[in-house]
C-alpha cells in the first residue's frame, strides 16, 4: 500500500512539474512576443513644426519605399537650383519636422542645399504601421533617393546627395548610404553602432517590463520579429556598414546622451574611413546639440557637406 501511494506522489509531482514547466514556457513565450511586438509599433505623432513658420518655400510631396510597400510623405524645401540635396531622417517615435529639424532645415537652405524632409514608415503622416529600427527604413531612404534622382530627370541632373540622420535616422542613414553609391555623404546625429547593443533599453523604453528584466527574453524576441515580422536585428550594424562608405562621416553625439551613449559615436567613426570626425557635443543629451548650440552645430555641419560636395 504504502508503495503504491508514493508512486502517485512521484506521478502527481511529476504531472505538477511538468505543468510548471509548460506554464513556464508559455509566459516566457507571450512575454517575449509582447516585446517584439512593442518594439515593432510604431508611435505616431503629429508634426512639431512646418517651414510656413520659417517663411520658408515648400512643396507638398509624396513617393514609395524603395521597397515598394509604403508611400511616404514629406517636404521639398528647395534652395539653390544648382545646389547639393540634402536628404533629412528622422527618428524612431519622431517626425520630419521633430528635434528642431525644421530650423536647421532653413538654414542649410539659406546656404543653397536643398533640402528633402520626410516621414519615415509608421510615422507623422506615410504609411505603415511597423517600425524595425533601420531594418525596413533604410529603402525608405532610398526610395527618397530615388524620387529626387527622377525630379530632376534622372542620375545625371540630380547632383550630390547627402544625409543628414538623427538618433535611428542616423544609423539608417548609414545602412542606406551603404546600399547605395550615389550618396556621397552622411552626418550622423546620435546614431547607434549595433542595435543589438540597445534592444533591451527600447524594449524596457516601450513596453512595460523593466530593463533589468528584459534580457532574459531577448534571444526568443528577436527570434519572433525576425519571424513575425521578417526584422533581422543582426543586420542593423552601422559601425559594419560605415567601413564599406569609402568616404569620412561626420558624427555628431551628446556627452550626456542616455538613450544612445556617446561610446557608439565612437565606435561608427572608429570604424569609419579615415578623415571622420566625432563632435561630442558637451552637456547634451539625445540629438540636443542643434537646439544647444544651434550656430556650431549648423557650421560644424556645414563644413563638412562642403567639403564633400566640392
Amino acid at each position: 500500500m504504502q508503495r503504491s501511494t508514493t508512486g502517485r506522489g512521484y506521478r502527481v509531482f511529476g504531472l505538477a512539474g511538468l505543468a510548471g514547466l509548460v506554464t513556464l514556457a508559455v509566459v516566457y513565450g507571450l512575454v517575449s512576443f509582447l516585446i517584439a511586438r512593442g518594439v515593432t509599433t510604431a508611435d505616431r505623432d503629429p508634426q512639431e513644426d512646418h517651414p510656413a513658420n520659417y517663411a520658408l518655400k515648400f512643396e507638398d510631396v509624396e513617393f514609395p519605399s524603395r521597397r515598394g510597400d509604403v508611400s511616404l510623405s514629406g517636404w521639398y524645401l528647395p534652395g539653390d537650383d544648382a545646389g547639393p540635396h540634402l536628404i533629412f531622417v528622422h527618428g524612431n517615435g519622431s517626425v520630419r519636422s521633430g528635434d528642431g529639424a525644421v530650423a536647421l532645415a532653413a538654414r542649410m537652405v539659406e546656404r543653397g542645399y536643398n533640402v528633402l524632409m520626410f516621414d519615415l514608415r509608421g510615422h507623422g503622416s506615410s504609411g505603415g504601421d511597423k517600425v524595425s529600427g533601420g531594418y525596413f527604413e533604410q529603402w525608405d531612404v532610398l526610395g527618397a533617393f530615388d524620387y529626387l534622382v527622377e525630379r530632376d530627370g534622372g542620375p545625371g541632373g540630380v547632383g550630390q546627395i547627402g544625409l543628414m540622420g538623427f538618433s535611428m535616422g542616423a544609423a539608417t542613414s548609414i545602412l542606406a548610404a551603404a546600399e547605395e553609391p550615389g550618396i556621397t555623404a552622411v552626418a550622423a546625429d546620435s546614431p547607434y553602432a549595433d542595435a543589438s547593443d540597445l534592444i533591451a533599453r527600447e524594449s524596457a523604453r516601450k513596453t512595460p517590463f523593466p530593463e533589468w528584466l528584459v534580457p532574459v527574453f531577448i534571444p526568443a524576441a528577436k527570434l519572433m520579429a525576425n519571424a513575425i515580422y521578417g526584422i533581422d536585428v543582426g543586420e542593423l550594424v552601422p559601425e559594419r556598414a560605415v567601413a564599406d562608405l569609402g568616404y569620412p562621416v561626420l558624427v555628431i553625439h551628446g556627452t550626456e546622451d542616455e538613450r544612445i551613449p556617446v561610446e557608439h559615436g565612437k565606435r561608427v567613426v572608429a570604424a569609419a574611413e579615415d578623415g571622420s570626425f566625432l563632435w561630442r557635443a558637451p552637456g547634451v543629451g539625445h540629438v540636443d546639440a542643434f537646439l544647444t548650440f544651434p550656430d556650431e552645430y549648423v557650421s560644424r555641419v556645414t563644413e563638412y557637406f562642403r567639403s564633400r560636395f566640392r
